[in-house]
Order: structure tokens, then C-alpha cells, then sequence
């Protein structure tokens, strides 16, 4: 099994969506051809066989990927198939969003917790999930060894909240913020950055509609 470091980038981010149709397709069919999933990508056929082979997995002439094997690769080389615990911080719109969406389990991650400064919202459970107040983020997060955090909290306070994820030892933050975190090299961070991703899509909808 290759390792994720020896996968690029763009590979990786296209993995979700073979894994989408590969679920789709695996009650009723057990093999499938590049063909097929890039005709319903709308992606290169090479492209989708050079991200296959990329991730240690080759076909077979005449009958295609396993679709069994093709989702076990894919589930063991990005850790979904061990779960993996996480925490929010941030109880807004959108963090009660993400504590609400149950898709998370698919691709093995589990909000274990939340945190917020509200009073109101503390001792409170959102979509099943209890919140806890953020002082007590850093000895609760070490304690349940927690890896991942999320962060969903208003600009003004999101580097000072990463700061305390990473004293408590979280090694991946999920930044839902705008704010470009300062971090040392050996944390992994993963910008969501929703306004530039609505830029993208006004622009090229102006682009159309001229």
C-alpha cells in the first residue's frame, strides 16, 4: 500500500469523489472500468488511471478495478478506515452545522465534543454532542488525546484558540476562519476558506451570464 505522502495533492482530493461512485455501484457491481468513473466525473480516463495506479492499484485487461479493493485502498490510505476523534471549537451557524452532519462517519471522523464561550450554549447538547465551556479546552483535549480540532470560531480569536489546541497537544487543526494560522512546520493545517470559494464560483457565474 502506497503511503499518502508518495500521493499528490490533486490525487487525494479526488479520491472522495471515486469513493462516492464506488459506493454508489459496489451492491450491484463488483468491477469497475476507468472509463466509468471518469465518464461520471467528467474527468481524463488517464487521469483516473494514473490516480489509481498512483495508489498501489492496477485492473485488470477486460474487466476493470475490483470495486471491493479500489474502496479498502482508498478507505487505508487516508485513515478512513480507522476512526479518528475529534473536537469543534466554535458554536455558531456553521459550527453546529458540522456537529450535525452525520457524513463525517463515512470518511472516519468522530465530533467527540465542542467547546464555546456562550454560557448559554455550555452544559448544552447540539445534534448529540455535549459543549463544554472553552476554559477547560486545553485539560479536556489533552486528557481525551485528541488529534484533530476544528475551528470555527469567530477571526478575532481564532489564533489565539489554535494556540491552546496545539498546547493541548492537537497535531491537525480543520480551520473554518479566514485567518491564515502561525504555526510551527509540524502541524498540519487544513484551510476551508468559504469566501474565496464563493469568489470563484460569482466570478465565473458573471463570466456566463455576460
Amino acid at each position: 500500500m502506497k503511503e499518502l505522502t508518495s500521493v499528490s495533492v490533486p490525487t487525494v482530493r479526488r479520491l472522495p469523489l471515486y469513493m462516492a461512485i464506488l459506493k454508489e455501484i459496489e451492491p450491484t457491481t463488483q468491477y469497475v472500468s476507468s472509463t466509468l468513473i471518469s465518464d461520471r466525473l467528467n474527468l481524463e480516463q488517464i487521469q483516473v488511471r494514473k490516480d489509481l495506479a498512483g495508489i498501489g492499484v492496477t485492473g485488470q485487461p477486460a474487466v476493470g478495478f475490483n470495486v471491493r479493493e479500489l474502496i479498502e485502498a482508498i478507505e487505508q490510505l487516508l485513515g478512513w478506515d480507522n476512526m479518528r476523534d475529534a473536537i469543534l471549537v466554535g458554536t455558531g451557524n456553521l459550527g453546529q452545522a458540522l456537529l450535525g452532519y452525520d457524513g463525517f462517519a463515512r470518511y472516519g471522523l468522530n465530533i467527540i465534543a465542542a467547546f464555546d464561550s456562550n454560557p448559554e450554549i455550555i452544559g448544552m447538547k447540539i445534534h448529540g454532542k455535549p459543549v463544554f465551556d472553552i476554559e477547560v479546552l486545553s485539560s479536556l483535549t489533552e486528557r481525551m488525546h485528541i488529534q484533530i480540532g476544528i475551528l470555527a470560531v469567530p477571526s478575532k480569536v481564532a489564533q489565539q484558540v489554535a494556540d491552546a489546541l496545539i498546547e493541548a497537544g492537537i497535531h491537525a487543526i480543520w480551520n473554518f476562519t479566514p485567518v491564515k494560522l502561525n504555526v510551527n512546520n509540524n502541524i498540519i493545517v487544513e484551510q476551508v476558506d468559504l469566501a474565496a470559494s464563493l469568489a470563484v464560483l460569482s466570478s465565473k457565474l458573471k463570466a456566463v451570464n455576460k
